[in-house]
């Protein structure tokens, strides 16, 4: 009986410590610290308007561009602009189709654009490679959005 009521006391006292060092968490600090302003790409435009088009010039045809890093997408060294990529018909295609490149003196498209997810290989490009500039850039005179400390793979340096 002496034992329970000791077990209780004891249950109590650390009920009581935990309820003060729960209440102390809680308080505000002495001096509040000045809110962190963020600053976001869209700047101060609300999200249900949109921020006026930036213009900026596609570099016309150039070499093509070294790549930054292993299994990079190539950079489109020529402008784009204009092209129509669509479900039923993709301008690239005109010239980096393996039937066309003979002519064009294009890039043949990789064989990996052959292959579903799962690796099948297919008779024509895979949809999942079909939309090229989902990966393929091309270059421009843009400003970068936010500066980087970006350096090249290693091995490719």
């Amino acid at each position: 009986m002496k034992l329970a009521a000791t077990i209780l006391d004891l249950a109590k006292a650390l009920l009581a410590v935990s309820m003060l060092l729960l209440a102390g968490s809680f308080t505000l600090p002495a001096q509040a610290q000045a809110p962190v302003k963020i600053e976001a790409l869209r700047g101060g435009t609300p999200l249900d308007k949109d921020n006026p088009a930036t213009v900026h010039r596609q570099e016309r045809d150039h070499p093509v561009s070294e790549r930054d890093f292993v299994q990079m997408p190539p950079l489109v060294p020529h402008t784009i602009s204009g092209y129509q990529i669509t479900k039923n018909y993709n301008k690239c295609m005109d010239c980096h189709a393996w039937q066309k490149t003979a002519a064009s003196g294009a890039t043949k498209i990789s064989v990996t654009h052959f292959k579903t997810r799962d690796g099948v290989e297919l008779d024509s490009i895979s949809p999942r490679r079909y939309f090229c500039t989902q990966c393929h850039v091309p270059q421009s005179d843009a400003k970068p959005l936010v500066g980087n400390t970006y350096t090249r793979a290693r091995g490719l340096q």
